[in-house]
């Protein structure tokens, strides 16, 4: 087993879910008292917060990378953030470390074509929805994006910040999400992805049979458990980290 590094506290809800998730799956595979080798940074949310809401993406990306940097630094072997509008930011935090990176989005994308999805629906976090580092990732593996108008979009958004991310989960909000997958579905998306982590503890297959849901939770956690399960992977990096996190430019 090598060991994780998980940059999180994006939410602390979805914090909780990523790390019992990916406790479970790895005692699943190996039994007994087995769980996760794990490093967690845990970052102060309201600081992401207002990095968000002002488009400080600079800013952003140079404090998950130093916090990335911590984890490399500690023992960690491949890092993996759990927020999906945080790899906003991925190019500032791979740059920034020499071990491996465990992209969101590809995780997605791979989900995607076993399901033979083309055209995806997309829910997430407004810089998820709209700009366009998580759709030209999705481009580059021939995957297209729907997203929803944009008062249903400020809806979405609105719903993750003021109320899941706080651990508010209501009837009267998943009936509104339920709306919108039935739109992006008549639309002509053949497989929604829940693309923000909360998501996934408001609406599932259970509530929304008519498409694939891919949950990119659990599709993270299964390609975080199986990268540290697996032998020989990550690849070793070509050098021994520095003592010390240059500034990103």
């Amino acid at each position: 087993m090598i060991t994780i590094g998980l940059l999180h506290g994006m939410s602390s809800v979805a914090t909780v879910d990523y790390y019992q998730r990916i406790n479970e799956r790895v005692n699943q595979r190996l039994g007994g008292h087995e769980r996760a080798e794990l490093l967690l940074s845990s970052v102060n949310f309201a600081v992401i917060e207002r990095y968000v809401r002002a488009d400080a993406w600079d800013e952003a990306g140079y404090y998950l990378a130093s916090k990335a940097r911590a984890l490399e630094l500690a023992g960690a072997q491949f890092i993996a953030c759990g927020s999906n509008t945080m790899h906003r930011v991925a190019p500032a935090i791979e740059a920034a470390i020499s071990v491996p990176f465990l992209h969101i989005a590809d995780v997605v994308a791979d989900a995607a074509h076993r399901h033979g999805a083309r055209k995806l629906g997309l829910l997430g976090t407004l810089p998820v929805m709209e700009a366009g580092f998580y759709r030209d990732r999705l481009a580059v593996q021939n995957l297209s994006v729907l997203v929803p108008d944009e008062a249903d979009r400020r809806l979405v958004d609105q719903v993750i910040f003021d109320e899941m991310t706080q651990g508010v989960f209501t009837d009267q909000s998943r009936a509104r999400y339920l709306r919108i997958m039935a739109d992006l579905g008549a639309r002509g998306a053949d497989a929604i992805i829940l693309g923000c982590t909360e998501i996934t503890q408001l609406v599932g297959s259970q509530h929304f049979p008519d498409l694939p849901l891919l949950d990119s939770t659990g599709l993270h956690v299964e390609a975080i458990v199986e990268t540290s399960l697996t032998p020989g992977r990550p690849p070793a990096p070509d050098a021994q980290p520095q003592t010390a996190l240059n500034p990103i430019s």
